[in-house]
Protein backbone atom coordinates (compact mmCIF):
# COMPACT_ATOMS: atom_id res chain seq x y z
CA UNK A 1 0.00 0.00 0.00
CA UNK A 2 1.41 3.37 -1.06
CA UNK A 3 1.20 5.79 1.87
CA UNK A 4 2.97 8.69 0.15
CA UNK A 5 0.82 11.71 -0.60
CA UNK A 6 0.73 12.39 -4.36
CA UNK A 7 0.76 15.95 -5.76
CA UNK A 8 -2.64 17.56 -5.19
CA UNK A 9 -4.57 20.08 -7.24
CA UNK A 10 -5.39 23.41 -5.64
CA UNK A 11 -9.08 22.53 -5.96
CA UNK A 12 -11.45 20.61 -8.23
CA UNK A 13 -11.21 23.59 -10.61
CA UNK A 14 -7.43 23.74 -10.40
CA UNK A 15 -7.42 27.20 -8.83
CA UNK A 16 -7.11 28.47 -5.27
CA UNK A 17 -10.27 30.05 -3.84
CA UNK A 18 -10.16 33.76 -3.17
CA UNK A 19 -8.90 34.72 0.29
CA UNK A 20 -11.91 36.57 1.68
CA UNK A 21 -9.90 38.17 4.49
CA UNK A 22 -7.42 39.87 2.17
CA UNK A 23 -10.19 40.73 -0.31
CA UNK A 24 -12.19 42.45 2.44
CA UNK A 25 -9.22 44.66 3.34
CA UNK A 26 -8.52 45.36 -0.34
CA UNK A 27 -12.17 46.33 -0.90
CA UNK A 28 -12.08 48.63 2.14
CA UNK A 29 -8.88 50.39 1.10
CA UNK A 30 -10.08 50.70 -2.50
CA UNK A 31 -13.41 52.18 -1.39
CA UNK A 32 -11.64 54.74 0.80
CA UNK A 33 -9.45 55.74 -2.15
CA UNK A 34 -12.15 56.11 -4.80
CA UNK A 35 -14.54 57.98 -2.48
CA UNK A 36 -11.93 60.28 -0.91
CA UNK A 37 -12.50 64.05 -0.94
CA UNK A 38 -10.65 65.93 -3.64
CA UNK A 39 -7.63 67.88 -2.37
CA UNK A 40 -4.90 68.99 -4.78
CA UNK A 41 -1.49 67.44 -4.01
CA UNK A 42 -2.87 65.33 -1.15
CA UNK A 43 -1.19 61.99 -0.46
CA UNK A 44 -3.10 58.84 0.45
CA UNK A 45 -1.60 57.00 3.41
CA UNK A 46 -2.38 53.34 4.09
CA UNK A 47 -0.90 51.85 7.25
CA UNK A 48 -1.36 48.90 9.57
CA UNK A 49 -0.54 49.58 13.21
CA UNK A 50 -0.12 46.98 15.94
CA UNK A 51 -1.97 47.44 19.22
CA UNK A 52 -4.66 46.21 21.56
CA UNK A 53 -8.41 46.46 20.99
CA UNK A 54 -9.93 47.33 24.37
CA UNK A 55 -13.51 47.49 25.54
CA UNK A 56 -14.23 51.16 26.05
CA UNK A 57 -16.10 50.58 29.32
CA UNK A 58 -13.98 47.98 31.12
CA UNK A 59 -10.62 48.83 29.57
CA UNK A 60 -9.93 45.11 29.12
CA UNK A 61 -8.85 43.56 25.86
CA UNK A 62 -11.78 42.44 23.73
CA UNK A 63 -12.91 38.85 24.23
CA UNK A 64 -15.07 37.85 21.27
CA UNK A 65 -16.51 34.37 20.50
CA UNK A 66 -14.17 33.68 17.57
CA UNK A 67 -11.18 31.35 17.31
CA UNK A 68 -9.05 33.10 14.71
CA UNK A 69 -8.12 36.51 13.31
CA UNK A 70 -11.31 38.43 12.52
CA UNK A 71 -12.16 41.76 10.84
CA UNK A 72 -14.68 43.72 12.90
CA UNK A 73 -17.56 45.60 11.32
CA UNK A 74 -16.73 49.32 11.72
CA UNK A 75 -18.55 51.07 14.59
CA UNK A 76 -20.37 47.90 15.72
CA UNK A 77 -18.23 47.34 18.85
CA UNK A 78 -17.63 50.04 21.46
CA UNK A 79 -13.85 49.92 21.62
CA UNK A 80 -10.65 51.90 21.61
CA UNK A 81 -7.36 51.02 19.96
CA UNK A 82 -4.22 51.27 22.08
CA UNK A 83 -1.04 51.27 19.96
CA UNK A 84 1.51 51.78 22.74
CA UNK A 85 3.82 48.85 23.45
CA UNK A 86 6.27 48.32 26.30
CA UNK A 87 9.95 49.25 26.07
CA UNK A 88 10.78 45.53 26.29
CA UNK A 89 8.61 44.82 23.24
CA UNK A 90 10.19 47.75 21.38
CA UNK A 91 13.62 46.23 22.02
CA UNK A 92 12.32 42.82 20.90
CA UNK A 93 11.19 44.16 17.51
CA UNK A 94 14.31 46.30 17.15
CA UNK A 95 16.51 43.23 17.61
CA UNK A 96 14.35 41.09 15.31
CA UNK A 97 14.32 43.63 12.49
CA UNK A 98 18.04 44.40 12.83
CA UNK A 99 18.81 40.67 12.62
CA UNK A 100 16.54 40.35 9.59
CA UNK A 101 18.33 43.25 7.91
CA UNK A 102 21.66 41.46 8.32
CA UNK A 103 20.29 38.10 7.17
CA UNK A 104 18.47 39.61 4.18
CA UNK A 105 21.72 41.06 2.83
CA UNK A 106 23.14 37.57 2.33
CA UNK A 107 23.06 36.25 -1.27
CA UNK A 108 21.27 33.08 -0.14
CA UNK A 109 18.34 34.96 1.42
CA UNK A 110 15.08 34.26 -0.49
CA UNK A 111 13.70 37.83 -0.47
CA UNK A 112 14.92 41.34 -1.22
CA UNK A 113 17.19 42.93 1.41
CA UNK A 114 15.84 45.34 4.00
CA UNK A 115 17.12 48.91 4.01
CA UNK A 116 17.47 50.96 7.16
CA UNK A 117 17.25 54.63 8.08
CA UNK A 118 17.20 56.35 11.47
CA UNK A 119 15.16 59.54 11.59
CA UNK A 120 14.65 62.02 14.41
CA UNK A 121 11.95 64.64 13.91
CA UNK A 122 9.86 67.04 15.96
CA UNK A 123 6.14 67.34 15.22
CA UNK A 124 4.41 70.54 16.36
CA UNK A 125 0.61 70.53 16.27
CA UNK A 126 -1.55 73.61 15.76
CA UNK A 127 -5.31 74.07 16.02
CA UNK A 128 -7.08 76.30 13.51
CA UNK A 129 -10.24 78.33 14.00
CA UNK A 130 -12.32 75.51 12.46
CA UNK A 131 -10.72 73.02 14.87
CA UNK A 132 -8.55 71.35 12.28
CA UNK A 133 -5.14 70.08 13.35
CA UNK A 134 -2.05 71.02 11.39
CA UNK A 135 1.26 69.22 11.85
CA UNK A 136 4.59 70.92 11.23
CA UNK A 137 7.43 68.39 11.00
CA UNK A 138 11.02 69.52 11.46
CA UNK A 139 14.30 67.64 11.31
CA UNK A 140 15.51 67.60 14.90
CA UNK A 141 19.19 68.32 14.27
CA UNK A 142 18.86 71.20 11.78
CA UNK A 143 15.32 72.43 12.59
CA UNK A 144 14.57 72.29 8.86
CA UNK A 145 10.87 72.08 8.02
CA UNK A 146 10.22 68.79 6.23
CA UNK A 147 6.47 69.05 5.74
CA UNK A 148 3.37 70.92 6.87
CA UNK A 149 0.22 68.84 6.58
CA UNK A 150 -3.36 68.45 7.66
CA UNK A 151 -4.26 64.81 8.16
CA UNK A 152 -7.77 63.63 7.31
CA UNK A 153 -8.67 60.17 8.59
CA UNK A 154 -10.83 58.42 5.99
CA UNK A 155 -11.50 55.15 7.80
CA UNK A 156 -10.25 52.31 10.00
CA UNK A 157 -10.62 48.54 9.99
CA UNK A 158 -9.96 46.79 13.29
CA UNK A 159 -8.61 43.24 13.24
CA UNK A 160 -9.02 41.13 16.36
CA UNK A 161 -6.38 38.39 16.79
CA UNK A 162 -7.37 36.09 19.69
CA UNK A 163 -4.45 33.71 19.20
CA UNK A 164 -1.85 36.49 19.28
CA UNK A 165 -0.53 38.87 21.91
CA UNK A 166 -1.77 41.88 19.92
CA UNK A 167 -4.43 43.02 17.48
CA UNK A 168 -4.03 45.45 14.58
CA UNK A 169 -5.73 48.25 12.71
CA UNK A 170 -5.68 49.27 9.04
CA UNK A 171 -6.08 53.02 8.53
CA UNK A 172 -6.52 55.08 5.38
CA UNK A 173 -5.83 58.80 5.57
CA UNK A 174 -5.21 61.87 3.43
CA UNK A 175 -2.23 64.10 4.11
CA UNK A 176 -2.99 67.54 2.68
CA UNK A 177 -0.15 70.08 2.28
CA UNK A 178 -0.98 73.44 3.89
CA UNK A 179 0.77 76.69 4.69
CA UNK A 180 2.49 77.28 8.03
CA UNK A 181 -0.09 78.04 10.76
CA UNK A 182 -0.08 81.19 12.89
CA UNK A 183 0.37 81.09 16.64
CA UNK A 184 1.89 78.62 19.06
CA UNK A 185 1.58 74.83 18.94
CA UNK A 186 -0.87 73.13 21.27
CA UNK A 187 1.54 70.25 21.83
CA UNK A 188 4.84 68.88 20.55
CA UNK A 189 6.01 65.33 19.89
CA UNK A 190 9.58 64.20 19.41
CA UNK A 191 9.84 61.08 17.27
CA UNK A 192 12.85 58.80 17.22
CA UNK A 193 12.06 56.49 14.31
CA UNK A 194 13.83 53.51 12.82
CA UNK A 195 12.48 52.87 9.34
CA UNK A 196 13.03 49.50 7.71
CA UNK A 197 12.11 49.57 4.02
CA UNK A 198 11.39 46.42 2.03
CA UNK A 199 10.21 46.56 -1.57
CA UNK A 200 6.96 48.60 -1.51
CA UNK A 201 6.64 48.90 2.26
CA UNK A 202 8.07 50.79 5.21
CA UNK A 203 8.11 49.27 8.68
CA UNK A 204 8.42 52.05 11.25
CA UNK A 205 9.48 51.40 14.84
CA UNK A 206 9.01 54.67 16.70
CA UNK A 207 9.61 56.07 20.15
CA UNK A 208 7.45 59.14 20.78
CA UNK A 209 8.06 61.72 23.51
CA UNK A 210 4.98 63.88 23.94
CA UNK A 211 4.59 67.01 26.09
CA UNK A 212 0.79 67.10 26.08
CA UNK A 213 0.52 65.59 29.56
CA UNK A 214 -0.57 67.49 32.64
CA UNK A 215 1.38 70.63 33.59
CA UNK A 216 4.75 69.92 35.24
CA UNK A 217 4.36 66.22 34.44
CA UNK A 218 7.23 64.40 32.69
CA UNK A 219 6.82 63.81 28.94
CA UNK A 220 4.75 60.78 27.98
CA UNK A 221 6.84 58.13 26.20
CA UNK A 222 5.14 55.82 23.72
CA UNK A 223 6.46 53.01 21.52
CA UNK A 224 4.68 52.12 18.27
CA UNK A 225 5.08 49.77 15.31
CA UNK A 226 3.43 50.10 11.92
CA UNK A 227 3.79 49.01 8.32
CA UNK A 228 2.92 51.47 5.56
CA UNK A 229 2.62 51.34 1.79
CA UNK A 230 5.65 53.36 0.71
CA UNK A 231 4.56 54.90 -2.60
CA UNK A 232 1.19 56.69 -2.64
CA UNK A 233 1.51 57.19 -6.40
CA UNK A 234 1.77 53.44 -7.00
CA UNK A 235 -1.16 52.83 -4.66
CA UNK A 236 -3.39 55.23 -6.62
CA UNK A 237 -2.32 54.00 -10.05
CA UNK A 238 -2.98 50.35 -9.20
CA UNK A 239 -6.30 51.26 -7.54
CA UNK A 240 -7.41 53.04 -10.74
CA UNK A 241 -6.77 49.89 -12.81
CA UNK A 242 -8.34 47.41 -10.40
CA UNK A 243 -10.76 45.18 -12.28
CA UNK A 244 -10.41 47.19 -15.50
CA UNK A 245 -11.07 44.81 -18.44
CA UNK A 246 -9.16 47.12 -20.79
CA UNK A 247 -5.79 46.57 -19.11
CA UNK A 248 -3.63 43.47 -18.78
CA UNK A 249 -4.40 40.88 -16.13
CA UNK A 250 -1.17 41.85 -14.37
CA UNK A 251 -2.23 45.49 -14.12
CA UNK A 252 -5.81 44.55 -13.28
CA UNK A 253 -4.70 42.50 -10.28
CA UNK A 254 -1.76 44.67 -9.15
CA UNK A 255 -3.75 46.48 -6.44
CA UNK A 256 -4.91 43.26 -4.80
CA UNK A 257 -1.37 41.89 -4.97
CA UNK A 258 -0.06 45.03 -3.27
CA UNK A 259 -2.64 44.71 -0.48
CA UNK A 260 -1.94 40.97 -0.13
CA UNK A 261 1.73 41.64 0.55
CA UNK A 262 0.84 44.55 2.85
CA UNK A 263 -1.46 42.29 4.91
CA UNK A 264 1.14 39.51 5.01
CA UNK A 265 3.72 41.91 6.43
CA UNK A 266 1.28 43.09 9.11
CA UNK A 267 0.47 39.48 10.00
CA UNK A 268 4.16 38.57 10.30
CA UNK A 269 4.70 41.44 12.75
CA UNK A 270 1.61 40.49 14.77
CA UNK A 271 2.76 36.86 14.91
CA UNK A 272 6.14 37.95 16.29
CA UNK A 273 4.70 40.05 19.10
CA UNK A 274 4.88 38.38 22.51
CA UNK A 275 3.77 38.91 26.09
CA UNK A 276 6.48 41.55 26.52
CA UNK A 277 4.01 43.89 24.76
CA UNK A 278 2.27 44.34 28.10
CA UNK A 279 5.40 44.45 30.30
CA UNK A 280 6.17 47.93 31.57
Amino acid sequence: MNTNLPPLSLSILGVEPLDEFIREIADFVHHMIVTRPVHPDAKVEVEAKLGILRDRTSGQRLALPVLVETILIPNEVDLRFESNMSLAQHKHFNTMLNDLKLISSQPSHPTSPLEYTHVKVIDSFYSTEDREKIRVTREEKTNTVLEITRKIRLGDLNIYSPKRAVDWRVSVSLEVPVSHPIGSPTHVRRKDRICYSHEEFNIDLTQVHSNNAAPNAPPEVLHELEVEIARPGLLLSTAAKRGDPNVSELDRNAFDELIRSFVNNARILVKNANDAWHTK
